[in-house]
Parts: C-alpha cells; sequence; structure tokens
C-alpha cells in the first residue's frame, strides 16, 4: 500500500470482488435505507414485522430490550451477521464480480458499477474529495470495520462518462436483473452481476485509464476504510482485502444534486427593514409579494421574510469572486448574509441555522417562517457537477450542507467483507 503522498499511480485501481448479498428470494426483504434516515418508531416496526430486514444486524441490542452505543454494540453486530450468514439469508459469491446496480426514483433513473476501490486512490488523490471529515467519526467507523469485518453500503463516487463502459452496462441491463424489487418509498431496485471474464477485465480496464474520480457521498466511510488499511498494514497484516473498499461507481451524466436552504431564527437584532438596507450592499433586491420566486441561476438567492417573497440578485462589483469556494452559493451567502449580517459564525454548530433540502420544497420553509419558528429563509441553486469538481480539484472543502445528493442507496444489498 502507497503511505506517501506520491505521485507513483495516476489512475484509478479498481477490482471485482466476491460480495455478500441477499439470498435472491429475500432481496426485497433484507436490503434497507441507511439506518440514520429511520425513526425510532419505524425501527422498531421494522424489527417487529420482517425477520429478514439488515436493521437486525444493524441494532442487535433491540433483541435484549437495549439500546447500546459504540464498542459495546459492535461485536453484537458481527454476532448478528454472522447468524444471517449461518442461516443462508446472505450468501457469498463463489467469484469475484462486478454488480451494476439500477434505482428509479421519482421518475428519474440512476445505474453505475458497484466495485471494490483501492485505497491508495485516495492517498495519492486519485479519488478527489470536496468535504471536511471530523476525526471523531472517523475513528468511530474505524473502530466499527475493524469489528464487525464488513463494509454494508457502498460509497458514492462520481467519473467522468465513458462509452466503453457505458455499452457494458447497456448489454447487461438488457438481460432479466437478479434482483427486482420495489420499495414502499416507491423506489425500484435492480442488480445484475457481471460474471464474464472478458466483461470484467474490460471494466478495470477501463477504469484505469480515468484519471479522477470524485466522492460525492460518503467522505467519513472512505476515509475510515483508509484508516483501517494504514493500521492493518502496520500491524503487518497482509491480507489485501484490507486495501480495498466498497464504491458505487457512477457517471457523471447519472448524478442528481439538489441544494441545501437555509433557515435563521432571527435578524440579529435588526428591524425588518433595517435588515434589506444591510442586504442592499450586496444584492440587488425586488419584492415579489406574495410571488414564490425559484432562483435559476447561481449567485441569485430566493428570500421568504415577513409573508413576502424576494429575489436576490449578487453585485459582482461589491464581491470578487477569486476561486472555486467564492463561487459556491452555499459559501457567498455565509459570506455576505450569515456571517456579516446575521453573526453566524460557524455553520456546523450555530443552533439559529438550520439546513433543509430542495426536495422538501420551499413551500415546507415557508411554513417554518409564518409558525415563528424562523424568521426569514433563503434558497439556493444547486451545485453543479462541475463546481463540486473544481472545488474537490483546488483541495477546498465545501460549506456544510451544499449539497444533496442522489442516489441514496441501500444498506445489506451488497456487503464488502474483509476476508
Amino acid at each position: 500500500m502507497l503511505i506517501a503522498n506520491e505521485q507513483l499511480y495516476t489512475m484509478a485501481k479498481v477490482k471485482p470482488f466476491r460480495a455478500v448479498r441477499p439470498e435472491r428470494a429475500l432481496s426485497s426483504l433484507v436490503a434497507t435505507r441507511t439506518y440514520i434516515s429511520y425513526t425510532e418508531s419505524s425501527i422498531e416496526e421494522k424489527l417487529a414485522g420482517n425477520p429478514f430486514s439488515f436493521l437486525h444486524v444493524l441494532h442487535p441490542d433491540r433483541k435484549y430490550g437495549l439500546e447500546l452505543e459504540g464498542v459495546e454494540k459492535y461485536p453484537l453486530v458481527k454476532n448478528r451477521y454472522s447468524d444471517f450468514k449461518d442461516d443462508n439469508i446472505f450468501i457469498k459469491d463463489e467469484t469475484e464480480k462486478y454488480y451494476i446496480y439500477r434505482q428509479k426514483h421519482e421518475g428519474i433513473s440512476f445505474t453505475g458499477i458497484i466495485s471494490a476501490i483501492n485505497v491508495d486512490d485516495y492517498i495519492d488523490g486519485t479519488i478527489k474529495l470536496h468535504e471536511e471529515t471530523i476525526s471523531r467519526r472517523e475513528e468511530i467507523f474505524t473502530e466499527y470495520l475493524d469489528v464487525t469485518g464488513f463494509n454494508s453500503e457502498p460509497v458514492l463516487v462520481t467519473y467522468k462518462d465513458n462509452t466503453a463502459i457505458n455499452d457494458i452496462i447497456t448489454k447487461y441491463t438488457a438481460d432479466r436483473s437478479e434482483y427486482e424489487f420495489a420499495t414502499t418509498n416507491r423506489d425500484i431496485h435492480y442488480l445484475w452481476l457481471v460474471d464474464n471474464k472478458y466483461d470484467i477485465d474490460e471494466i478495470t480496464k477501463q477504469f484505469e485509464g480515468v484519471k479522477n474520480i470524485y466522492i460525492a457521498d460518503g467522505h467519513h466511510r472512505s476515509a475510515s476504510s483508509v484508516n483501517l488499511a494504514k493500521r492493518k498494514n502496520e500491524e503487518g497484516n497482509t491480507n489485501n482485502s484490507f486495501n480495498y473498499f466498497m464504491t458505487y461507481m457512477i457517471a457523471e451524466s447519472q448524478l442528481k444534486i439538489y441544494s441545501f436552504n437555509r433557515l435563521v431564527k432571527d435578524l440579529n437584532g435588526f428591524t425588518k427593514d433595517q435588515f434589506l438596507m444591510e442586504l442592499d450592499t450586496y444584492y440587488r433586491i425586488k419584492n415579489l409579494g406574495q410571488i414564490y420566486y425559484r432562483p435559476s441561476h447561481k449567485h441569485h438567492f430566493s428570500m421568504y421574510l415577513d409573508g413576502e417573497y424576494y429575489s436576490l440578485y449578487l453585485r459582482k462589483q461589491h464581491f470578487d469572486i477569486d476561486n472555486p469556494l467564492e463561487d459556491l452559493d452555499s459559501q457567498l451567502i455565509y459570506e455576505t448574509v450569515l456571517n456579516p449580517i446575521l453573526n453566524i459564525k460557524d455553520m456546523r454548530n450555530d443552533k439559529r441555522l438550520s439546513f433543509q433540502s430542495e426536495k422538501k420544497g420551499f413551500a415546507a420553509m415557508k411554513d417554518r417562517v409564518d409558525s415563528g419558528e424562523y424568521e426569514v429563509a433563503f434558497g439556493l441553486v444547486p451545485v453543479s457537477i462541475s463546481q463540486l469538481k473544481k472545488i474537490a480539484d483546488s483541495d477546498y472543502n465545501m460549506p456544510p450542507k451544499s449539497t444533496y445528493i442522489e442516489p441514496k442507496l441501500r444498506s445489506g444489498l451488497t456487503i464488502y467483507e474483509y476476508e
């Protein structure tokens, strides 16, 4: 494994692997959303009503009426995972494969390849990042991986569209899939097995020609996998499976990026008129009354304040954009409004600031302002894939909650096991 940050490798090292996955008839019952998306009541309902749900593996303590955290819980996770394998709910493929996964969500189709990628690609910069990770979260998940011995949710990564890879995907998806099932949120999921040696070799070869791969979602999972590989290599472990982690490789054209809008609890002591006057320094402001406005160009914002909609257009003569970070609307709104006017310095921890995905609609933000929970709301244009790549290429980190990226993957559909 490459430890020093030397440019010895410049191309992606992607490989097939032997996935542990549900028996075909049980796939729809096993796979779950990521565990943090469930409420406590829905977790209990799933555990009570579905003996095959992967949530039994992720929440093994509930079997004993407990709610454990951290290292106390991880051995139980490993035990429950072993139970699923012993009961043939999970079966490990005999040979290494690539897995083509497709998700249809709200009329949009996402298709990509589940694979293993070398941690060296992360270390040498072939894999590009756009988000800062939190060391404590990395440490927690590294320990989880070490104790349990598996990873159940691939890191979502994206790459420049490749005709040869697209042709292979098209060939396989024309045939009947190994899995096809719908979920209660109206998504449809498909999985095809790529087990032909020629196709496997061609996919591997094509990814060797990909110069850069960008993490779309899963920065902490990938960082933790790299930390685990370093730990095992320092311990003298020669098991090569630790030098890879599971990814869902999806072409740039397949990715869907939504914005996170901002809500603020107060105007930092300003009256409405004073606040608008402060905004006037940086923005051309238009009061639209009850006419809903959704911005369609970067550096344009919508605002809802005191029962009325506003459009805000950046006065570029008063704000110089010198780098890819300052070009992001999430950074612009911080540098022109949240920090200088509303005195919000720490976007991660300031309780006066909240975020809401545009997928919930601006009407939901309007309701939260009208109720008095928040004083003002700002709507942003989604980050483009070009902006995301420029941020990553320039070694910048996006502000918190700059992107909401789809597809959102299932847990337990394919599992990467440290052999």
